[in-house]
């Protein structure tokens, strides 16, 4: 009867051993299928990594606050309120951020920049996003000033409205609205990156693999192209001249992506800033040529010259597909994360083009919120 208790015992542990054999050399396979990455992987990234290749470069990771900073910073939650005008605001942004360039060492923050009429009809989606990250991110809300409600103390958006101006569809004024939330976030020095959004963006990934993607890349990503048509070159002015040429004239996506110095360099610009001003009016739109023309100019080495913002042009019209409650699906946002064609990241091919899509209608809200479990996992 020992006996065969003892063989009992040495069948059942080989079996544990052979088990635990195998998990080692499972859990080194896909460490070692993702050496690409420069900082540590976490869970979260390996159902996304396997269905597409996503290489980022061989650099430091961005500096990460010890676990007993994130409360108190999550404390402080509202923007200290302000009332310099537009051109004292550029200054400041361009002062503080030439003078701190060299002696920021705290940790790197992505500024989130919501551009909305009013509300944010999609804030559910976004504050599962945010969730269990507040010292990563910074969040700057531009509304029409007429909007007057407010998100609860609890919110990741409470607080975090600045000073604004009306917004008028196709005119200098949007440009004015991105400088005003660049500059406010600039004031922040721990905001090395700046995402522009509207109120119906969606993210596309969880927020740590958005943030590894934007903080391991050295380049912005703004569009930038020449379009020779009526819709590009065609929309430039020669009262441009000479200040900005046709050759330099340049189209491209308003949903950018950019990098600390060149944010910089958007609100210290004063010299094309007034050639649009007085001379892009419609059908020449501001917001379609001011940022690809300004960087072509100034820094075109600077960016992918591609926007990490999906939009679906697929259909004629001056405005890109809206997409409703019937549309939001799995496999929809599969397509539109790893469906599309291939782009440039750091060097190498990717599939893996775009963080953020729009545009999604207020009703999305409940399926998006649904989906979020597999959507940000």
């Amino acid at each position: 009867m020992a006996s065969k208790s003892l063989s009992i015992f040495v069948h059942s542990f080989l079996l544990f051993m052979i088990g635990l054999s195998v998990g080692i050399i499972s859990t080194s396979y896909r460490l070692n299928n993702f050496s690409s990455f420069p900082f540590t992987v976490p869970a979260s990234i390996f159902p996304i990594s396997t269905r597409s290749s996503l290489s980022l470069p061989q650099s430091p990771p961005p500096p990460l606050l010890p676990l007993n900073a994130t409360k108190k910073l999550d404390e402080k939650k509202s923007l200290e309120p302000h009332n310099m005008t537009d051109d004292e605001l550029l200054r400041l942004a361009a002062a503080t951020s030439s003078s701190a360039a060299k002696t920021f060492k705290d940790v790197a923050k992505v500024a989130f920049m919501f551009l909305t009429p009013g509300p944010l009809p999609l804030a559910p989606l976004w504050e599962k996003f945010f969730e269990g990250h507040q010292h990563l991110f910074s969040i700057y809300i531009h509304t029409h000033p007429s909007y007057n409600q407010s998100f609860p103390d609890t919110s990741v958006f409470y607080g975090r409205r600045i000073p604004s101006k009306a917004v008028f569809w196709g005119t200098i004024s949007m440009i004015e609205a991105e400088r005003r939330l660049l500059a406010n976030a600039l004031l922040d020095l721990s905001n090395q990156r700046f995402v522009l959004l509207s109120d119906s963006c969606i993210p596309l990934f969880n927020f740590t693999t958005t943030y590894h993607y934007l903080m391991a890349s050295t380049l912005s990503f703004l569009q930038s192209y020449d379009d020779p048509r009526k819709p590009g070159r065609g929309r430039y002015s020669r009262r441009m001249s000479p200040a900005i040429t046709v050759q330099q004239w340049r189209k491209g996506s308003q949903w950018f992506e950019i990098r600390r110095d060149l944010a910089a360099k958007i609100v210290s610009d004063k010299k094309y800033y007034a050639v649009f001003r007085d001379h892009c009016l419609p059908p020449c739109y501001s917001d379609e040529h001011y940022l690809p023309t300004l960087v072509n100019i100034l820094w075109p080495d600077a960016t992918s010259n591609r926007s990490v913002t999906w939009v679906d042009w697929s259909r004629a019209g001056s405005h890109p597909r809206k997409f409703g409650w019937i549309d939001v699906k799995l496999e929809v946002l599969d397509k539109i994360r790893f469906g599309g064609k291939e782009c440039v990241y750091s060097g190498n091919p990717t599939r893996i083009c775009f963080l953020f899509a729009r545009k999604f209608l207020p009703n999305t809200s409940g399926p998006l919120l649904r989906l979020a479990p597999s959507l940000l996992a």
